[in-house]
């Protein structure tokens, strides 16, 4: 049961932050930019109706279903995760705390809020960012057994 608890807290702690920000970017006029580090770091609100890299664009609910099957698989393999093993729970808190933060997103507004911007690179945002980085880890905990 405590495994279930460890991954929910982290989960939860992603989707609050990746909110919280988006709450106060969607406030920026669309395509408003402020220069972080300028020429290298900007947030720029921009929405996906896509996944990443706009793949699927003008698709959100089948993105929506596909959320919630991810979703699902997420709890499925979560109980197959012995007790002891960190990194893949805290791979899949993180893409499931990122799934949920975007799926939020597409279920309220119909898009993703993106803010990132590298200015070499497609905008993304907290969520993706966590998805990506629990995607990685689990690529290489599995890789390793």
């Amino acid at each position: 049961m405590k495994k279930e608890y460890f991954v929910l807290l982290i989960a939860g702690a992603v989707i609050a932050l990746d909110q919280l920000v988006k709450f106060f970017v969607a406030k920026m006029q669309l395509y408003a930019s402020i220069p972080v580090i300028p020429n290298i770091l900007h947030f720029t609100y921009s929405q996906n109706t896509g996944a990443g890299f706009g793949i699927l664009k003008g698709n959100n609910l089948l993105l929506i279903w596909l959320t919630i099957v991810i979703i699902g698989g997420i709890f499925y393999y979560l109980s197959k995760i012995p007790k002891k093993e960190i990194v893949p729970k805290l791979g899949f808190s993180f893409v499931l705390g990122g799934a949920i933060g975007n799926l939020i997103d597409r279920i309220a507004f119909g898009h993703v809020i993106d803010f990132i911007d590298f200015r070499i690179w497609p905008t993304f945002n907290i969520a993706d960012s966590f998805i990506s980085i629990g995607a990685v880890l689990l690529i290489i905990y599995y890789w390793k057994k």
